[in-house]
C-alpha cells in the first residue's frame, strides 16, 4: 500500500467516522434487557414531536463532582438525549455544569444538595446541582432534584404534554372529615400530586367547585357532607367533571388503641355514588391475602400477626385490561368495603372493575372489634361470605343528575361557632344564602373511580408499607386517567413494584421461600462461583501442559 494510498483511507475513515457521529444524534439505538423495558422510551414519549409545534428546549444542569457518585448522571444524559434522537429536530437537550456561575440556576428555583468528600484527615461539604429545567416559548417547568431513572420519563413527558398544550396539571380535592385533613391525614398524597406537577385545590364542603377543574378527589365526608355540598359536586360532574371517590361504608376509630368500628349515618354521598352506579357495601372485606403487622398486646408484649382486615392487593387480582391498572403493582387497603355495580337503567353509563380482593376473602357485617388480637372475631361468616369482592372500580358515560326533579336545596342554618372552631370557614355566613346555580340542561360525559377505603391514601401507607408507596402511584396514576392522560398513565414507575414475602399467604410457603432464598445467596451461588473458577483454572493448566508436550 502506498503512502498516498494509506492517506485516502485514513481521510475517508475520518469521514465516516464523522458522519455516523452526525446520523447517531438522529437515530438512535440503545440494547435493553430489562423485563420492564426501564429504559426504553414509551411510544407517547417517542411520539411527542407529533404535538409540539415549537421546539422544546431541555437543560440538564449537573455538577460534575456527581459523575463520580455514581451512574445515574450517566443514565439521565442517556435518556434526555435519546429524547432529543427520537423528537425530530423538535427537542433540544444541553447538559451544564453550573460551577461557580449559579445564578442561571437560581433564576429556575433549582435546589442544591450537599455532598459529602471524605478525606484522609477530615470529611467536607459541596454544594451539588443536579435538576432538571424545560423550556417551551415563554413558560417553563423545573424538576429541581433529579438523581434517578425511576418517574424521570413521566415527570418529563407529563411537563412537556402539559407546557405544549397550554393545560395545566391542575385537580381539586374535598376531605371534609375533621380529623383527616388533606395536607395532614393526606398529606403524603398531596406531596406526591405535587411533585408529579398537579396544582391541588382544595376545596371546603359547599364552596364552588371551578367548571374548568379538570379532576376532583372526594376523601370520604358520608356523615359531613350534606345536600348544598353533594349538589355542588353532582353538577360538576354533569358538566363534565371527573371525581374519585375514596368512601367505605364502616368508620374506624383510628385515634384510639380501641379500633373499634360502627357503620356511617349516610347524608346523601354513598347513596349519590350508588346511583351513579358503584354501591358500597354494609360491611367491611377480610382477605386471607392480608398484611402482616406488629402490634402491642394488651400485656404490652410486641407480636407479629396477619390481620385480615388490612388487605395485600397483587398484581395478579387487577384488570389488566384497563389503562389504569394495565401496569398495577398493587396496593393495601385498611378496613375496605365491598363494591358491587348498579349501573343506571339508561344504559349511558359502563362499568369496570379496577382490582379485587383475592378469593379467599370474606364479610364481616357487625360487631367490628377489630384490635389485632381479636382473631376469632375475625373469622366469624367466613363460611358462609367467602370468595372475591369488588374493592375498586371506574365508571365512564352520561351520568343522570342524583338531584334531577328535586328541588334545588339551600345551605341549612348552622351554629356558626362550630364550623369556626373545627376549620376557621369565617366565610359561613356569606354562603349561607348562596343560590346554587342550575344544572346544565344536557349531561356531559364524564368519568367517574370509586376506591372502597377511605385510609388507603392515609398515614397507614406508611406503617405498611416502604417508599415509593403503590398506593401513591395508584392514585397519582388515577388522577392521570380522570384527567384524560390515559397513554401517560403506565409509564411512571415503569421497574414495578418491590415483590412482597409477607403477601405470600401461606406461612409454610413463605418461610419455605425465605430460607431457600437465603440458602442460594449465601451457599449456592458462591459455591458456583468457585466452582467455576477452578474448573477454568484446570481446564487452563490442562492446556499449557498439552502445549508443552507438543
Amino acid at each position: 500500500m502506498t503512502k498516498k494510498q494509506l492517506s485516502i483511507i485514513t481521510i475517508l475513515s475520518a469521514v465516516i467516522l464523522l458522519l455516523l457521529l452526525l446520523l447517531s444524534q438522529r437515530f438512535w439505538f440503545r440494547l435493553d434487557l430489562t423485563a420492564s423495558k426501564a429504559f426504553t422510551l414509551s411510544p407517547v414519549s417517542r411520539n411527542l414531536h407529533t404535538e409540539i409545534e415549537d421546539n422544546v428546549r431541555i437543560s440538564y444542569f449537573l455538577s460534575g463532582r456527581l459523575h463520580t457518585v455514581g451512574p445515574a448522571p450517566s443514565e439521565i444524559s442517556d435518556l434526555l438525549r435519546e429524547y432529543e434522537a427520537r423528537s425530530r429536530g423538535t427537542i433540544q437537550v444541553s447538559i451544564k455544569d453550573p460551577g461557580r456561575n449559579t445564578a442561571e440556576v437560581e433564576r429556575f428555583g433549582l435546589f442544591p444538595q450537599e455532598l459529602q468528600n471524605v478525606g484522609q484527615d477530615e470529611a467536607s461539604f459541596s454544594i451539588v446541582y443536579s435538576g432538571i429545567v424545560i423550556e417551551y416559548l415563554n413558560k417553563f417547568e423545573v424538576l429541581p432534584w433529579v438523581f434517578s431513572l425511576d418517574t424521570l420519563e413521566y415527570d418529563i413527558t407529563s411537563r412537556i404534554r402539559s407546557l405544549v398544550s397550554g393545560r395545566r396539571r391542575e385537580m381539586g380535592v374535598i376531605a371534609p372529615v375533621q380529623q383527616k385533613t388533606w395536607t395532614d391525614y393526606y398529606g403524603d398524597v398531596y406531596t406526591t400530586l405535587v411533585q408529579a406537577g398537579y396544582s391541588v385545590l382544595e376545596l371546603r364542603p359547599g364552596e364552588e367547585i371551578p367548571d374548568t377543574l379538570p379532576v376532583l378527589f372526594v376523601m370520604g365526608g358520608a356523615e359531613e357532607l350534606d345536600e348544598y355540598s353533594l349538589y355542588r359536586i353532582d353538577r360538576y360532574i354533569q358538566l363534565g367533571g371527573r371525581v374519585l371517590f375514596s368512601v367505605s361504608s364502616v368508620d374506624v376509630d383510628l385515634f384510639s388503641n380501641a379500633w373499634e368500628g360502627r357503620f356511617f349515618y349516610d347524608r346523601g354521598l354513598l347513596a349519590m355514588v350508588s346511583f351513579y352506579g358503584i354501591t358500597i357495601g354494609q360491611s367491611m372485606v377480610m382477605d386471607s391475602a392480608s398484611l402482616v403487622i406488629p402490634f402491642r398486646d394488651f400485656s404490652n408484649q410486641l407480636r407479629l400477626t396477619r390481620y385480615p382486615p388490612w388487605l395485600g392487593v397483587m398484581e395478579e387480582q387487577a384488570n389488566r385490561n384497563h389503562p389504569l391498572t394495565a401496569r398495577f403493582s398493587g396496593v393495601d387497603m385498611y378496613w375496605a368495603s365491598p363494591l358491587t355495580f348498579t349501573l343506571p337503567e339508561s344504559g349511558t353509563v359502563s362499568g369496570e372493575v379496577l382490582f379485587t380482593s383475592s378469593d379467599e376473602a370474606w364479610l364481616m357485617t357487625d360487631d367490628f372489634s377489630l384490635r389485632p388480637e381479636n382473631i376469632a372475631a375475625f373469622t366469624l361468616g367466613m363460611e358462609t361470605s367467602m370468595g372475591q369482592y369488588i374493592l375498586a372500580a371506574a365508571l365512564e358515560g352520561t351520568f343522570p343528575s342524583w338531584f334531577s326533579g328535586v328541588e334545588t336545596p339551600r345551605r341549612q342554618n348552622r351554629d356558626f361557632n362550630e364550623w369556626d372552631e373545627w376549620n376557621e370557614w369565617d366565610f359561613m355566613d356569606e354562603v349561607m344564602e348562596e343560590e346554587l346555580p342550575p344544572m346544565p340542561l344536557s349531561p356531559r360525559e364524564s368519568r367517574i373511580v370509586v376506591i372502597g377505603d377511605t385510609d388507603m391514601g392515609g398515614p397507614l401507607i406508611r406503617f405498611t408499607q416502604n417508599p415509593p408507596s403503590p398506593n401513591l402511584d395508584f392514585l397519582l396514576q388515577a388522577a392521570d386517567w380522570l384527567g384524560m392522560d390515559d397513554d401517560i398513565v403506565g409509564i411512571r414507575n415503569r421497574q414495578g413494584g418491590q415483590n412482597r414475602l409477607d403477601r405470600i399467604t401461606d406461612n409454610d410457603k413463605r418461610l419455605g421461600f425465605m430460607r431457600f432464598s437465603r440458602i442460594l445467596n449465601i451457599y449456592i451461588m458462591p459455591l458456583l462461583i468457585c466452582g467455576f473458577g477452578i474448573t477454568r483454572l484446570v481446564k487452563r493448566k490442562a492446556k499449557k501442559e498439552q502445549d508443552h508436550g507438543v
